[in-house]
């Protein structure tokens, strides 16, 4: 081939091939172009799910102290209604042994042990200054005495 075609086929190649190179290179900077999108689409993705992760182990541990929380409260609400309940027996108790020793000194302070020398009208006369109430201590008594004039010592006698 002469030189004038041959420079002109081998132009006309090297524009052809030229052009493949050119179109070859912009496809493959549109693949990579496309990779690196679909790359960080990826990535943000990945960010979203570890974000949605992170949230759902924030919530969990928040319930679990809710809980924890709500077991203590009901825990410490529990044993205050027991320390009430036992306050209550114990004040219970109290007053039932205040109101029994209150029955034992009021019925020993109303009696009256007998002694040598006594009488219905001397025992109304030491316990109430009047001789003359020594009536009311017979009516009190009558089923420990059949008669006023016999009394004994050591007899016990309501006071009334």
């Amino acid at each position: 081939m002469p030189e004038d075609k041959k420079g002109l086929f081998d132009g006309l190649i090297n524009a052809v091939t030229g052009r493949d190179e050119k179109a070859a290179a912009e496809a493959a900077k549109k693949e990579a172009e496309e990779a690196a999108a679909r790359a960080e689409q990826e990535a943000a993705l990945r960010r979203e799910a570890e974000a949605k992760a992170a949230v759902a182990a924030a919530i969990a541990k928040a319930d679990a102290e809710n809980k924890a929380a709500e077991a203590a409260a009901k825990a410490k609400a529990d044993a205050a209604a027991e320390m009430d309940q036992l306050r209550q027996e114990l004040e219970a108790e109290r007053a039932a042994r205040r109101d029994e020793a209150q029955a034992k000194v009021e019925a020993q302070a109303h009696t009256y042990v007998v002694k040598s020398g006594d009488s219905l009208s001397k025992i109304a006369k030491e316990v109430w200054g009047d001789a003359k109430r020594w009536k009311e201590i017979f009516e009190a008594n009558k089923d420990k005495i059949k008669d006023p004039n016999l009394i004994y010592p050591g007899q016990e006698l309501r006071i009334p």
